[in-house]
């Protein structure tokens, strides 16, 4: 009588919890739980579970998964019909009778319960196991201690489950919850949902499941570790011939059929497998790629919870074509086990209004496993060669000069030796000075062949030390490290000197700054166009991309579109493209650097080797004590860089010879060796079968040199401030809001930059000092779809002017691991 009165009781608790608070008002706490309920209960409708996002090459075809959870969404009609019998027949075989809470099996179990004194029997439905299931591995996922909140043994939890199951009966259809219940639960490891788990065990897809598929995986859903195939087999089998008897009991299937697909093997995929999570799963050649595409999107608006939960579609720009002719010329140079010299490559399409990068790859391969020389390092994207590219900095030299009013054909001074008395500096006193107790920065050209002076176009094909110092010298250093910036290497100069974040809190003064604040410090640092400190491969290529873009800088961009779970686009908040220098300058400049590969040049040897004929700008550029090497080219249709470094943990130089290797003392690389034939080997195949197309002829202004007029650059100020000085300087302006999280009002972007006539609209994009995640799309019919004047024959010298500096007494970068490398007294071309 006692275990009866209880078991009454226990009726009327549960009846009453399921009215509240619609009977009478039960205080704020009724109301304070029905809110909970009914916020449950709205999410359970709209809001979709973690689905697996898929990163894609150019074409569509997937490349990488992000996830936390393998699940992919299906819709009621793409479960077959044996899938849903199976599960209803051992789950809930009243299903299609009850309106979300069973109250026969119910009460029947809580008898049971009650008289036998333990929880013997559940009675939960298909609906209410949904909820628990949403709850614990949705809601909860992350969150141990509500998780077991979700599943405790209590009447308020049953309670709970019970109320917000007749909310989504009266909701949602039978056949959208029991899509829904099977698109939710797991069925193993990190396997969720039925889509993930027809393919992860049978290699099928949920509408192809045969019966002794389909009871396999009906029989998991309780306990998917315990009744695991692969570990606990014969548990399995026979759990799967207990719910193919159930389906007799339920008619769902003939006794015959029953003991056919008894018979039957287990038949699991061989082997069980679930897709690689992350960009590992790229492989060796795709893995820098999808490294840089998803950091892409995380600087962009999107966090990597987002994206591992999101369920996207990322098309990128990827192509594999040139993926894997840009790796084998990277290997073919610098085999992939030579042991601490890596060999990156980065290609980007170029172009006015978007800049797509199409390949990232190295002689490594990408993945965990070092002793297979696998690296997770971004050599080809990230600031990764910490010993500099050498005299490809001459570049931005160059166009410093340009924007100054210097021409291609006017001459600079190339003595074999230099002695700058603008600069201090150096590892050693200067010859013949009288002053023992001063070091002025010296230094001389790669040998003793050189002319003491030629036309720039001929330095930039050459590369003479001597000549670039002494323009470093009458420009100043602020123009010079500025156009580099504006020209695209915008990441690079904002790291310190070993490549990383400036650290406010390094007890090395040089470390806490930016490298752009490094060489412009104290009046400058004239190695800056020898380019001793860290660099980035992509960034060098998108500096070949700029120039031959007329001008125009685009961030280099992975990303071609990313879709939603339902398929509808979302935006990314990419930096808009700009007109970084005058189109006639960058078409200046381009012509300068049209020499490179032929006769005297310093690329000229490798270009012949790959029989290369097409019209092209290119730059070398050898670091001084010979641990990296640099090239960088474009034509109109592609522009690439290469990079040749150190990549062990005890940098040396490197040697030439049969095999690239480390030595003590000799190394003899140079940018026109293992980086040009790189960089001419892989081009050579992606511009086979392409017209060939002509750059772009150069204004009479930058061949004979002349003047224009200089727009104040006011990226980083104030908006205000750079209204004024740019009103003053006699432009119009223009302001546009751009989502960023640099401080409110501050000036991000400048279109354009460089030289322009008055009166010209200067567009800046001003900070909103906020970059929003991406927006929230509604679900689809199941809460998901599954899813770029006269000449002369000798021009005469111009002299630019000279703005006044200080002194210094720079010191070099430091070289990886080393504690510093001293200012080059010879650089290398």
């Amino acid at each position: 009588m006692l275990k009866l009165l209880g078991l009454c009781l226990l009726a009327g608790v549960l009846l009453a919890g399921l009215l509240f608070p619609v009977v009478g008002s039960l205080g704020l706490m009724s109301n304070q739980a029905s809110d909970t309920v009914d916020s449950i209960s709205a999410d359970l409708v709209t809001t979709d579970p973690p689905l697996i996002t898929t990163i894609t090459d150019k074409d569509g075809a997937p490349i990488a998964y992000l996830y936390d959870q393998y699940r992919v969404l299906v819709p009621p009609e793409k479960i077959s019909p044996t899938m849903k019998a199976a599960l209803v027949s051992v789950e809930d075989r009243r299903f299609y009778e009850h309106q979300g809470v069973d109250w026969k099996g119910t009460f029947r179990a809580a008898l049971t319960n009650q008289f036998s004194g333990s929880v013997t029997q559940g009675a939960s439905t298909l609906t209410q196991q949904y909820v628990k299931n949403y709850l614990v591995h949705v809601v909860a996922r992350n969150n141990k201690v509500e998780q077991q909140k979700a599943q405790e043994q209590t009447i308020a939890r049953k309670m709970r489950e019970a109320r917000i199951s007749l909310q989504l009966e009266s909701k949602l259809g039978k056949e959208e919850i029991l899509a829904r219940y099977l698109n939710v639960v797991p069925f193993g490891s990190t396997i969720y949902g039925i889509a993930a788990a027809s393919q992860a065990y049978f290699a099928t897809t949920p509408d192809k499941l045969t019966v002794p598929q389909a009871a396999l995986l009906a029989g998991m859903v309780n306990s998917p570790s315990a009744l695991d195939p692969e570990v606990f087999p014969e548990k399995s089998l026979e759990r799967r011939n207990q719910v193919i008897d159930k389906m007799v009991e339920n008619d769902k299937l003939s006794r015959e059929a029953a003991e056919a697909a008894k018979a039957e093997p287990l038949g699991l995929a061989q082997p069980v497998r679930t897709p690689p999570n992350g960009c590992v799963g790229a492989g060796p050649e795709n893995g820098f790629f999808c490294s840089y595409a998803v950091q892409y999107l995380e600087r962009n608006g999107f966090s990597l919870e987002q994206l591992r939960t999101g369920g996207y579609t990322v098309r990128t720009t990827l192509d594999r074509t040139i993926t894997r002719q840009a790796k084998q010329a990277a290997e073919a140079q610098v085999p992939k086990n030579t042991d601490g010299i890596a060999n990156a490559m980065a290609v980007v399409r170029p172009g006015k209004d978007k800049h797509e990068v199409a390949a990232l790859v190295a002689n490594r391969d990408y993945g965990l496993k070092p002793e297979q020389f696998q690296t997770q390092y971004d050599l080809p994207s990230g600031v990764e060669n910490k010993f500099g590219a050498g005299s490809v900095y001459k570049v931005f030299t160059a166009a410093a000069a340009l924007e100054k009013g210097m021409g291609i054909e006017n001459v600079i001074p190339t003595p074999s030796f230099y002695e700058s008395r603008v600069f201090k500096g150096g590892g050693e006193r200067c010859r013949g000075t009288g002053e023992p107790n001063t070091r002025w920065y010296c230094l001389g050209n790669y040998d003793n062949s050189y002319p003491p002076q030629m036309s720039l176009q001929q330095a930039l094909a050459t590369s003479p030390n001597t000549g670039f110092v002494i323009l470093e010298e009458r420009l100043g250093m602020d123009p010079v490290v500025d156009m580099a910036a504006r020209l695209g290497m915008r990441e690079t100069l904002a790291t310190n000197l070993r490549g990383e974040p400036p650290n406010a809190k390094d007890k090395n003064k040089e470390l806490r700054i930016s490298q752009t604040e490094f060489y412009k410090a104290n009046g400058g640092n004239a190695s800056f166009t020898l380019s001793p400190a860290p660099v980035s491969t992509l960034e060098l290529a998108n500096v070949a991309a700029t120039i031959v873009s007329g001008g125009t800088w685009c961030p280099p961009t992975p990303i071609g579109e990313v879709l939603d779970r339902n398929g509808k686009v979302v935006e990314v908040n990419e930096a808009p493209c700009e007109q970084a220098v005058s189109e006639g300058l960058a078409n200046g400049l381009a012509a300068g650097m049209s020499k490179d590969d032929q006769a005297n040049g310093t690329a000229a040897g490798a270009a012949r080797q790959f029989k290369w004929t097409r019209p092209m700008v290119g730059k070398t550029g050898t670091t001084e004590e010979f641990k990296s090497a640099a090239f960088i080219g474009a034509t109109p249709d592609f522009a690439g860089a290469v990079q040749v470094f150190n990549d062990g943990t005890s940098p040396r130089p490197i040697c030439l010879g049969d095999k690239p290797r480390l030595c003590g003392r000799g190394g003899n690389i140079t940018g026109g060796s293992l980086p040009a034939r790189t960089w001419f080997d892989a081009m050579s195949r992606v511009h086979a079968g392409l017209p060939v197309r002509e750059l772009p002829k150069p204004e009479e202004r930058y061949l004979k040199g002349g003047t224009e007029i200089r727009i104040p650059d006011v990226v980083g100020k104030n908006v205000n401030e750079a209204t004024r000085l740019l009103e003053q300087a006699g432009y119009k302006v223009s302001t546009q809001n751009r989502n960023s999280g640099q401080p409110k009002g501050t000036v991000v972007s400048q279109t354009p930059r460089g030289t322009a006539l008055r009166g010209t609209i200067v567009t800046l994009l001003v900070s909103t000092g906020y970059v929003p995640p991406p927006q929230p799309t509604a679900p689809g019919p199941t809460g998901g779809q599954p899813s770029g004047g006269p000449g002369t024959s000798q021009p005469p010298e111009i002299t630019l002017p000279t703005e006044p500096t200080e002194p210094t007494e720079p010191t070099g970068p430091p070289g990886g691991p080393e504690p510093g490398i001293p200012i080059p007294t010879r650089p290398r071309r």
